[in-house]
């Protein structure tokens, strides 16, 4: 437990930065990263010039520094800024706990890390360094939690990895359509644009995270597949990446089908929020009865994420905390 001087309203720490431009993009515009580090750290920061006087308690001060400094270093090394990076480094150094008490010997400098050609990703809470490091260990890896914790972001950014480095021949991305019998005959067009209205999120993920005149051609190519659930069906996928988005919507047997399709050198991610079932009243989904089946299963990994792992807007871990609060007594069989 921290000592009184930890809490000291008084102390105040300058920390400086020798090169202007990479200053102002630390500050962010208007200030917002400083503004940001102050809400979320209850500190002070006045910025003056290339210095900035912080003032609060000795750890949020500490804190703070440690904060500035390694999003400096992140920005030296060439690489933009944004405002999850700004909260990830207050999220490490919030976990780190007080810095008077740091162990250089066991302390980490940043969360895990992909390497990908057209640019780094980086987790930005525990939870996501944590699934990260599951990613890399074990064939398959449940990724279960809120909106907006990276499940399949990351998963698509780790995909990418392993086929930029000729690891795996192929990207399978799956999805459930929104219907749990995938009626997608009435629609109009070909496969793709039968399903693209579903997938639009893993385009997203992947467009964002490759080249996209590099993504669109492996997808002609057949290299990155996008494609429902339903279409999985006696495959046997090998030397491949398959990920499963939105797997709260698929029922107990397209889980089953789906988890045995997996062939040689093959790694398999599967995401999903238990609290968004958009199944047929009194259907069970595949992905909570998955869980509880292979929870000691030797190979398989499960990462839970909470509100706490929110990278999205600030206010979105908020309502996801409300949500779940409300929700809570339901689920207990108390009154609310």
């Amino acid at each position: 437990m921290a000592g009184p001087n930890a809490t000291d309203p008084s102390t105040q720490i300058v920390v400086a930065f020798d090169d202007n431009r990479l200053a102002s993009a630390l500050f962010g515009q208007y200030g917002q990263n400083l503004a940001l580090i102050e809400r979320r750290l209850g500190v002070v920061a006045d910025q003056r010039g290339n210095h900035v006087t912080v003032a609060g308690s000795r750890d949020g001060c500490e804190q703070a520094r440690h904060v500035l400094e390694a999003l400096y270093d992140q920005l030296k090394r060439g690489q933009d800024l944004a405002t999850g990076d700004v909260e990830g480094a207050i999220r490490l150094a919030i976990a780190q706990g007080s810095l008077f008490d740091f162990d250089a010997a066991t302390s980490r400098t940043s969360f895990e890390e992909i390497n990908l050609r057209k640019r780094p990703v980086r987790a930005r809470t525990a939870g996501q360094d944590a699934y990260v490091r599951a990613l890399r260990r074990n064939s398959l890896v449940f990724g279960i939690g809120p909106a907006g914790t990276g499940k399949t972001w990351l998963a698509v950014a780790y995909a990418i990895a392993l086929f930029e480095r000729k690891e795996v021949d192929r990207i399978i991305l799956s999805r459930p359509a929104v219907e749990a019998g995938e009626r997608l005959g009435f629609l109009p067009g070909d496969m793709r644009e039968k399903v693209d209205p579903y997938l639009r999120p893993i385009y997203d993920a992947l467009f964002d995270l490759m080249d996209p005149r590099i993504a669109e051609r492996a997808l002609q190519t057949n290299e990155i597949e996008i494609a429902p659930l339903a279409f999985m069906r006696g495959r046997t996928l090998s030397n491949a990446v398959i990920i499963l988005d939105e797997a709260q919507n698929a029922t107990s047997m397209q889980m089953k089908m789906f988890l045995t399709r997996m062939g040689e050198n093959s790694r398999m991610v599967v995401t999903g929020d238990p609290s968004q079932v958009d199944l047929p009243s009194g259907q069970r989904s595949g992905l909570a009865e998955a869980v509880r089946l292979l929870a000691d299963v030797e190979g398989i990994a499960c990462v839970v994420f909470t509100h706490e792992d929110v990278i999205r807007h600030e206010l979105v871990a908020r309502i996801v905390a409300a949500y779940d609060n409300a929700s809570r007594p339901l689920r207990s069989g108390g009154k609310e």
